[in-house]
């Protein structure tokens, strides 16, 4: 907690110098979350190419926003939210209905050096799992646990009650234990009958 705190202050005064003409200092801040909102963006369902100009636009909103971000609150979670938007925006664009129940592509051999990755060995069971969740559990898991906000943050950045967002946290972690237990039961059987 004092290590969050001590990133939120240091922000505060990337975000000051900026407001005061460096723009350069920008590019700190961009650095620090590129990955992050690529990957709840790719996370919520975005291909490789979408997520790519959603976080772009993610970074050249905020910058123009910058000076109504209210330092009192998580700047993390500012971006979330602004990424977020962009993308509900994009999928009313393309799917006006049911965009929900999509699931996320599978990267393949074309897509970024990450997802190329993720499909070789560092693809983890975990990864694969997650991928049979609904979209609101994988966005819940992603911002709580990869991108490590609190209730409070998950709720203003997806616009959801804070008890749906504690529902949707429990139900993934009750879902995902449920797949791993049918996976080690699958995989047991698997090296019994050998």
């Amino acid at each position: 907690m004092e290590e969050r705190v001590h990133e939120n202050d240091d922000e505060k005064q990337w975000i000051s110098r900026v407001l005061k003409g460096d723009k350069e200092e920008y590019a700190f801040l961009v650095n620090r979350y590129k990955n992050k909102i690529y990957g709840l963006l790719r996370g919520m369902g975005a291909d490789d190419q979408d997520a790519q100009d959603l976080t772009q636009e993610t970074f050249i909103r905020a910058y123009r926003k910058l000076a109504v971000h209210e330092t009192s609150k998580s700047f993390a979670a500012w971006l979330y939210t602004i990424a977020s938007n962009l993308f509900k925006d994009l999928r009313r664009k393309s799917h006006p209905m049911g965009w929900m129940e999509e699931s996320p592509p599978v990267p393949s051999a074309d897509d970024n050096p990450e997802a190329i990755l993720l499909q070789g060995e560092h693809r983890t069971e975990l990864q694969v799992l997650m991928r049979q969740l609904p979209p609101n559990y994988r966005v819940a898991l992603l911002l709580r646990y990869t991108n490590d906000l609190s209730y409070e943050e998950m709720s203003e950045v997806l616009d959801v009650p804070l008890n749906k967002i504690q529902n949707d946290l429990y139900r993934a972690k009750l879902r995902l234990k449920k797949m791993l237990t049918a996976e080690e039961v699958r995989t047991d059987a698997m090296l019994n009958h050998r």
